[in-house]
């Protein structure tokens, strides 16, 4: 039985509740402490108290606390619902929603409550439960809006549009006052009921619907997207045609709006200039717009594409647009127009140049005229699919030479560098860059990722320490952190890879895996304010957004960086003495991470120290009472911890999971995965992998090397696999037939391939792994410096394999390819 609490302690206990909700957490818990002396088995107060003490960090006293609640009072809802309180904080939302269903049997009319079991419910994409929910809220308070909009948000994700559509149209009915011509809410309710009938395709109901709530509509832009899109699906050529050019009248920049036009117009089916009549119709009228001269480029050929390209090129050089080259590369994949627009930018260049010299830029800083064109030719060869790195240098330094305090042609000579391998000219070049303009955050930026890329982490950070807090306790990096700066800490964790140093490496990583976690998380601040604030188009947009949010390259990146380097220790652990030379860890190694680490750490310990003189040097000006932020401890800042994991295979699935999940297509994905469940010993998800990358593309160099090693593997499994997983395995596992010649199919691959470097890399690697003579191996390795395509980055992963055998070889390779690339620092 519960202790009863006199009217004196009942008091305080809703005092405690309140401290609690206003995070006055300390008199909380001494409110807590006092009921407590007098009732030390009253178990919402035991409840409130493990509530409180889990917010200052003690979890795991919390829980103890909380289950012992639940012994002194298993019929308490505050002890039921506290403690899937607690659940939710340590992310454990199943077992979170089984307490609040609990506490929802005991107490049916708690509106809080039954709102966090539907956040949960939303939140792991439970929309019959979340259904449920919405309408047990819906019935408690019909009077509210909110709770009947959301209702209708549950079925339109469970699919229910009919049904979505019926809960909205019965709000609306129920109304005996009309809502004000100015409701916000009411605005982005009705425009929200239309894009349900919409996406049930029954585009002349949501016409209908749409004219009916046009005329008072607060998103004007909206309606007349939406009008001309159901005119459009509805084949009202000429409605559709006028409600187009009225969007275009409004913004004749979009380019979707040419799109559409131009097709309803039928232009896109007939000759390029009926096509083009369009657009020079909107240039004529607006002769300052962009798109109606460049987009036509998209579709012109021959003559009349050098004629109009001829036009927009000059009058873009003319103004100085530093944009050109980057709206006009797009037209590069087509060949005959990349040399056109080649050619024009040097008749432009040579016309210039010819002119008088009283047109020459006298502007220390005017990119128009010659520069302009220099500039275009700098990066037109500087492109991949024109690219001539020595002519892309020559018109750069010929810029710099007219306007030598040009931001823009010294980004580029850092560009040309960085495509050349040098990363320590483009290093330097960035940052003459970045003096040139000591204010712009953009140019600081890129010198902070070309100084990573040349592996100065230290340098780097302090580079962004320009543009972060001053005042920040844990100093630039703290920032970078709280600013959730993804591709910083990318570029970081790769360059401490290179280092050496896996630790720090796995910090970064680590971190970006913590930053997608919390934009996981904070679709709970949205799930009510969403709704409170009427923004349910959005909403809904951002929930089918963040079920997608790990597709995201920033997430792919950092993930497979984490996952190469947990293989790697992994490799380590298990061949300490190095299988063939091919792995491990010998004495030079051993002392390399040593002293990578100690680097680490005085580097960490120079860090704290600047942060504590930034303390110490506050702005004096500041109010005296202003309380200084305090500095979170980490309590594994050179991440030792995490390069000493004993399970780094575990740790490399937790980064693999999502990709898996979300970006199946992505073959650097699958190639992971099969590398992880190889080690793991799991044949079965490993041969998935394998069958997906191969379904990708077969004849991918790495993909087939895992083909080769996968059969291996299985040949030194056999008759130690269980009965069900070897019978799963021969019959999914068709590519590679048991009985085939392993030696003849590496053979034969790299005879289809002879001329690709990364094929034939890939075949010596695995005629290596099927015991063939490792001298012969070594040699023919090192010949693929021969081949005519070879590109430096395709001899650097030849040089790291030979380094990796621990190859005599790889010396003599090194000072070849440095002799073929003498820019490249790699081979420096």
């Amino acid at each position: 039985m519960p202790q009863p609490l006199t009217s004196k302690e009942s008091s305080l206990f809703r005092q405690v509740i309140r401290n609690y909700e206003d995070k006055q957490y300390k008199r909380g818990l001494k409110a807590a402490e006092q009921i407590l002396k007098k009732n030390p088995k009253h178990g919402d107060t035991m409840a409130m108290k493990a509530l409180i003490i889990n917010q200052q960090g003690k979890t795991d006293e919390a829980f103890a606390l909380g289950k012992e609640a639940l012994t002194a009072d298993m019929k308490s809802h505050i002890c039921w619902h506290v403690y899937g309180l607690l659940y939710r904080h340590q992310k454990n939302f199943e077992e979170a929603i089984k307490a609040y269903k609990f506490a929802l049997k005991l107490e049916p009319e708690s509106h809080q409550i039954q709102r966090d079991l539907a956040f949960l419910q939303i939140q792991m994409r439970d929309y019959q439960g979340y259904i449920q929910s919405r309408t047990a809220m819906l019935q408690a308070r019909p009077q509210l809006r909110q709770n009947w909009t959301a209702l209708a948000v549950a079925h339109h994700l469970a699919g229910s549009l009919d049904q979505a559509e019926k809960v909205l149209t019965t709000y609306e009915d129920s109304l005996k006052v009309p809502p004000s011509k100015t409701d916000y809410e009411n605005s982005e309710a009705v425009l929200y009921k239309n894009s349900i009938i919409a996406e049930a395709q029954n585009y002349q109901k949501a016409l209908d619907h749409l004219e009916s709530i046009a005329k008072f509509n607060l998103d004007r832009l909206a309606v007349l997207e939406l009008r001309a899109e159901y005119l459009s699906k509805l084949g009202r050529k000429e409605e559709a045609t006028n409600a187009y050019r009225e969007l275009l009248d409004r913004n004749p920049e979009h380019p979707e709006y040419y799109t559409k036009l131009v097709a309803i117009l039928g232009a896109d089916t007939v000759d390029a200039s009926s096509r083009k009549a369009v657009y020079d119709e909107y240039a004529e009228k607006n002769p300052r717009c962009d798109a109606a001269r460049r987009l036509p480029l998209d579709f012109l050929t021959g003559d009349k594409f050098r004629e109009a390209a001829r036009d927009y090129l000059s009058l873009m050089l003319d103004k100085g647009v530093p944009s050109t080259f980057a709206n006009l590369k797009h037209l590069y994949t087509d060949p005959s127009k990349r040399d056109t627009l080649g050619s024009l930018a040097h008749e432009y260049l040579e016309s210039k140049r010819a002119s008088s010299s009283e047109n020459a830029a006298t502007d220390g800083d005017a990119l128009k005229g010659e520069p302009a064109a220099l500039y275009y030719l700098a990066q037109h060869y500087n492109y991949s699919l024109s690219r001539d790195l020595a002519k892309a240098m020559e018109y750069t330094d010929k810029g710099i030479d007219l306007l030598p305090s040009n931001v823009e042609f010294h980004m580029t000579k850092a560009r040309i560098w960085k495509h050349w391998g040098n990363t320590q000219k483009a290093s330097e070049t960035m940052d003459q860059a970045r003096k040139l303009d000591l204010k712009d955050r953009y140019i600081n930026t890129k010198a902070a990722k070309y100084q990573l890329r040349n592996n100065e982490c230290e340098t780097a950070l302090n580079t962004m320490g320009l543009f972060t807090r001053n005042d920040s306790p844990g100093g630039p990096l703290q920032d970078l952190l709280d600013m959730q700066s993804v591709w910083y800490l990318t570029e970081d964790g790769e360059a401490w890879v290179r280092n050496g140093n896996i630790g720090l490496a796995l910090k970064r990583f680590n971190a970006v895996y913590g930053i997608f976690e919390v934009w996981q998380e904070d679709q709970f601040d949205f799930h009510s304010f969403s709704l409170r604030k009427g923004q349910i188009r959005a909403y809904v947009d951002m929930i089918r957004w963040e079920d997608h949010i790990r597709e995201h390259p920033f997430y792919t990146r950092a993930a497979l960086g984490a996952i190469a380097v947990y293989v790697s220790m992994y490799d380590s652990t298990q061949a300490p003495n190095g299988v063939d030379g091919s792995a491990g860890t010998n004495g030079d190694e051993a002392a390399e991470k040593k002293k990578a680490a100690k680097k680490a750490k005085k580097e960490a310990q120079k860090a704290e120290r600047e942060a504590a003189e930034r303390a110490a040097k506050q702005d004096p000006n500041k109010a005296k009472g202003a309380v200084a932020e305090p500095a979170r401890k980490d309590d594994d800042p050179d991440g030792f911890k995490l390069a000493t994991t004993t399970e780094p295979l575990a740790e490399a699935t937790k980064f693999l999971a999502p990709i898996l999940q979300f970006s199946p297509d992505f073959i650097d994905g699958q190639i992971a995965g099969f590398e992880v469940f190889l080690r793991r010993e799991k044949y079965v998800l490993a041969l998935r992998c394998l069958n997906c990358a191969l379904s990708i593309d077969a004849e991918n160099p790495t993909v087939h090397e895992q083909l080769v090693r996968f059969r291996l593997a299985l040949d030194s499994k056999t008759g130690s696999l269980p009965p069900k997983v070897a019978e799963i395995l021969k019959s999914r596992f068709t590519a590679l037939a048991a009985s085939a010649d392993l030696k003849k199919v590496v053979a034969d691959f790299q005879e289809k391939h002879t001329d690709s470097p990364a094929h034939v890399i890939s075949a010596i690697k695995s005629k290596r792994l099927l015991g063939e003579d490792k001298k012969k191996n070594e040699k023919e390795l090192a010949g693929v410096l021969g081949l005519k395509t070879i590109e430096y980055e395709q001899a650097e992963v030849a040089l790291a394999v030979l380094k990796q055998w621990r190859s005599s070889e790889a010396d003599t390779f090194k000072e070849a390819a440095h002799k073929r690339w003498p820019e490249v620092t790699t081979f420096a």
